[in-house]
């Protein structure tokens, strides 16, 4: 029965292959991946707790709800802090960086730098805004922005990637949460890998958008909503406070040099020195002295931007890690019992009958409309990486609520652009319309066709699979992704496109082979001549992560991290034995340790 499961879901379930491939999962109870409702514990009914019993148990509830809002508060908070840091560090680097028109004419390397600019500024949208402000000041036209916004929208989700390694700890709930934060990857790389060419060949984006530009009487407006900072502002910037605008100054002025974002009260006035009534020598020399300003933690600090964005990257990771694990246990003890088998039923329940095709979309809905309330789809994810950890919230809810996020946040683009008028409002709102629907298409694609839905959760689940037994490939998997991989495309868009095309093109192909292999591996191995129906004729260092892991574990990490419980093990176990039962897997020899 449960192999009849597996061959009907495809790549709904899948598990890792050290080769990169997927295998069917079974979904049966000892699936890591599902919490099954029979095995939460329903607690204490609540008509067999005492009258003094059922008084503590709410005031418990309450001073734990009241607990979690203010780490949410605070988590939240870390996320400012944590892109704050982000800005001081890079901000004025990512400007520099969108100056340069030469390497913006290049889509792949236009495409990595909006990848770049916004970890760096850990915010899609702020590099969006200031995309739309070069696009309307005629820095940088359309055609050269519309790239540089799908990168935008890949960059984003480090940030959920990043949180969801506080979970790290337990390995089943690493394996969830690494899963429900890279499910966003995968949908943006996906969706680029299509669009992008498409765009340089057709340009759909830049002729709809162009279109309903031209079409629609759009009038000057200037607009500024701010929902959830007008909560957490009064605390951020009494840390805090940095001139935002200078990183747009930069970008839109390349002449503008010792530009500083952190706001200080003290004020270098130069002076010139002479060292005696005869003497002709002079020097200058700087002083500081205070000014009116509103006070923050960093106003008379003195210190440079580097300086106080090292200090804040450590202030916010440090938060945001506390943050979290208080988040996770207050979850665990709040959503356990009666409570938590009604909010698993209700998060991952389908509409009756013949409306449960319209579950998704109304979670796509919901997940836009949350971001536009919280203005930043990395906070909306990141706070939604934890209860897929936990088990509350399925990858496949989660997907939809992804999709929606990315919906929500071109919101912020499209208000960027209102406060322009004339032609620079057209080619603004053209930018930011082609963030939205770059979104749309993605969704189009990737969301309706049920077997196009799994590939994407299909991929989060390979590596949520991979982190939860290698876990240092999460790292791996961050630095790969976010900086190795768009770092590697800028230095050879710099050497030469020719560089670009044909490495990038040798890679691409290889791996379009690998993939391909596999498929037919899993699916009809009798396609496949003998020797390429299994990976063992290569290195095993070619197809295992096995001999990596054995370089870089320490016996400490194992000790500290890699013993979970006797029901994890047995998990493990299980779905490694039904891992073997299927080709294009590793050669068992070499899994013998050395």
């Amino acid at each position: 029965m449960a192999s009849e499961k597996a061959a009907e879901s495809g790549l709904d379930n899948v598990n890792t292959m050290e080769n990169g491939g997927v295998i069917p999962d079974s979904k049966d109870k000892d699936d890591p991946w599902d919490v099954a409702l029979g095995e939460i514990n329903p607690g204490t009914k609540w008509s067999e707790r005492t009258g003094t019993g059922k008084v503590i148990f709410i005031l418990q509830s309450l001073l734990k709800l009241l607990l979690l809002l203010g780490c949410l508060y605070l988590f939240i908070c870390a996320l400012d802090f944590l892109a704050t840091a982000f800005r001081l560090l890079g901000g004025e680097a990512a400007g520099e960086v969108l100056q340069n028109s030469e390497l913006l004419a290049n889509p792949v390397c236009g495409l990595m730098i909006g990848v770049l600019v916004t970890v760096l500024v850990q915010s899609s949208s702020t590099s969006t805004s200031i995309i739309v402000s070069m696009t309307s000041a005629r820095i940088i036209s359309v055609r050269l922005a519309i790239p540089i916004i799908m990168g935008a929208n890949i960059g984003t989700s480090v940030t959920n990637t990043i949180v969801s390694l506080g979970q790290v700890k337990e390995k089943n709930e690493f394996r969830r949460a690494f899963g429900g934060a890279t499910v966003h990857d995968m949908f943006n790389w996906l969706s680029v890998l299509i669009l992008l060419p498409l765009e340089v060949i057709a340009q759909p984006l830049f002729r709809l958008t162009l279109l309903i530009v031209e079409s629609a009487g759009i009038e000057r407006n200037n607009v500024k909503i701010e929902i959830l900072k007008v909560i957490t502002k009064p605390f951020t910037n009494l840390v805090i406070r940095i001139d935002k605008g200078a990183i747009e100054d930069t970008a839109l002025n390349p002449n503008l040099t010792d530009v500083r974002l952190l706001k200080t009260c003290l004020v270098e006035t130069p002076e010139v020195i002479t060292a005696s009534p005869g003497d002709m020598t002079t020097a200058l020399m700087s002083s500081t002295t205070p000014k009116p300003c509103e006070w923050h933690w960093f106003a008379y600090s003195g210190f440079s931007d580097t300086v106080a964005g090292i200090v804040m990257l450590v202030f916010a990771l440090a938060l945001l890690c506390i943050c979290l694990v208080c988040i996770v246990k207050l979850l665990n003890s709040l959503l356990k019992g009666s409570i938590a088998l009604v909010i698993k039923k209700f998060v991952n329940a389908d509409f009756p009958g013949y409306l449960g095709f319209l579950t998704g979309y109304i979670a796509i809905l919901i997940g836009a409309v949350c971001t536009f309330i919280v203005q930043s789809s990395s906070i909306f994810t990141s706070a939604m990486t934890p209860l897929v950890g936990i088990g509350v919230i399925t990858l496949e809810r989660m997907y939809p609520l992804t999709l929606g996020s990315n919906l929500g946040t071109t919101a912020t683009g499209i208000i960027a652009a209102l406060p322009n008028e004339g032609k620079d409002l057209a080619n603004a709102m053209q930018v930011a319309l082609s963030h939205l629907f770059f979104n749309i298409f993605g969704i189009l694609i990737w969301y309706p066709i049920p077997f196009l839905r799994k590939l994407p959760i299909g991929m989060a689940r390979v590596m949520g699979n991979t982190t939860a037994k290698y876990r240092w490939f999460a790292i791996f998997y961050l630095l790969m992704m976010f900086f190795v991989m768009p770092s590697l495309a800028f230095a050879l868009s710099i050497a030469g496109n020719i560089y670009l095309f044909v490495i990038g093109g040798a890679l691409l192909f290889v791996f379009i082979i690998i993939v391909t292999i596999n498929v037919i591996q899993r699916k009809r191995p009798s396609l496949l001549p003998s020797v390429l129906r299994t990976w063992d004729f290569l290195p095993w260092f070619l197809h295992s992560l096995k001999p990596l892991d054995y370089l870089l574990g320490c016996r400490w990490c194992r000790n500290r991290f890699g013993k979970d419980s006797d029901s994890t093990d047995s998990i493990v176990a299980v779905a490694d034995e039904e891992t073997n039962n299927f080709s294009g897997l590793d050669n068992t020899g070499f899994d013998t340790p050395l």
